[in-house]
């Protein structure tokens, strides 16, 4: 992939965009296996090299008049990342014509040092359908007038776009969103993933790699089947997110639980398994250590954040009779670390999903089956 913005040293992101996409994987694959017990290793599941990214997260800079839509420097000026190569033609066109949005509604972007403005940052995804949702992130709601004003400009302009929210986050620190939510117009952003269709609200979270989201969610379906067979099974999804894991998983004789702390994540995946005619699934909203103790289920798919799932979950799972775990990391030191909590879970099965093409980063699925 070639990048101008990394060639004349404005973006850095992609730190390992000089090497060839082959190199970058056998790299992975290296640090991967390394850092991991020796097992059989799938073949690593590839991404598309450009144009993969269905999330943009830009921060806004500049004025109303000259917005910049993309990063901060460290010296402060902002780099307009509109034209990036990550994202698709369509993404590039949303956002130029959100820039022109920014100008016609009068959004000043939120000056950090001077601690003054209002938009902070632009939130768009793109479904595989070519639909968009945009969430504007502002410091307070003083522009919401001037945005529901020219809403219907944006609507004609963006024909694909089915959901707009602002998103109120009026601390002056390093958190891209607030807890206030406030929807315009539309409900969910429908992001069709293999056989099924995720129904996404504003502040819920989905992968931003949605080709390799579905090889993910195939893959954890397969190797429940080869787990569990055709028998009937009690499942538990903790960190279920908006229920990739969950609504693949689910079937005949199954009873599935998702488990998330995030309430607009778990209403999303409520409604996609209404949609889908799904029997046997539910969605709670809850802490994942407190409510495996309260189950003994036949396998738990465990999708934590960086951090892992930690000694007290990693605990609870090795003293409980669960056979089969599948294991979703985006960070193999942390999931080395919960695997040496959890010595009675032997890894059998691996494979490596570059979720994060030109980046060091990348998401890991493990089978364990107690030995």
């Amino acid at each position: 992939m070639e990048c101008h913005h990394f060639d004349a040293g404005r973006c850095a992101s992609c730190s390992l965009l000089p090497a060839p996409y082959d190199a970058q994987l056998a790299t992975k694959v290296d640090q991967v296996t390394a850092l991991l017990p020796a097992l059989a290793w799938s073949p690593p599941i590839r991404s598309p090299e450009w144009g993969f990214r269905n999330k943009a997260k830009m921060v806004v800079s500049g004025s109303a008049a000259e917005p910049v839509l993309g990063i901060l420097t460290p010296a402060g000026p902002g780099v307009d990342l509109r034209d990036c190569p990550l994202y698709s033609p369509l993404m590039q066109s949303a956002l130029a014509e959100l820039g022109s949005f920014v100008t016609r509604a009068r959004l000043a972007p939120y000056d950090v040092p001077a601690r003054r403005g209002e938009l902070k940052h632009l939130l768009v995804t793109e479904s595989p359908d070519r639909e968009l949702m945009v969430r504007f992130v502002l410091r307070s709601t003083e522009a919401e007038a001037r945005i529901r004003k020219h809403l219907p400009w944006l609507l004609d302009a963006l024909p694909g776009l089915r959901v707009v929210s602002l998103n109120i986050q009026p601390e002056h620190k390093a958190v891209l969103e607030g807890p206030r939510e406030i929807v315009l117009c539309g409900s969910t952003l429908p992001m069709r993933v293999n056989d099924l269709t995720l129904h996404l609200r504003p502040a819920s979270f989905f992968q931003t790699n949605t080709a390799v989201a579905a090889s993910l969610y195939a893959q954890a379906r397969e190797w429940a089947r080869l787990a569990l067979g055709s028998d009937p099974a009690e499942i538990l999804d903790l960190y279920c997110g908006v229920g990739g894991f969950a609504l693949h998983l689910a079937g005949p004789g199954r009873t599935v639980t998702g488990v998330e702390l995030s309430a607009e994540a778990v209403a999303s995946a409520q409604r996609s398994a209404r949609a889908a005619g799904l029997h046997g699934v539910q969605f709670v909203a809850g802490d994942a250590a407190a409510s495996f103790s309260r189950h003994t289920p036949d396998l738990v798919v465990v999708n934590p954040p960086r951090r892992g799932i930690g000694p007290e979950l990693a605990g609870q799972v090795e003293r409980s009779g669960v056979r089969h775990v599948l294991y979703s990391s985006c960070r193999a030191e942390t999931l080395a670390r919960d695997l040496a909590a959890m010595p009675s879970l032997r890894p059998v099965r691996g494979v490596l999903l570059d979720m994060f093409p030109h980046t060091p980063h990348y998401e890991v699925l493990l089978g364990l089956e107690r030995r």
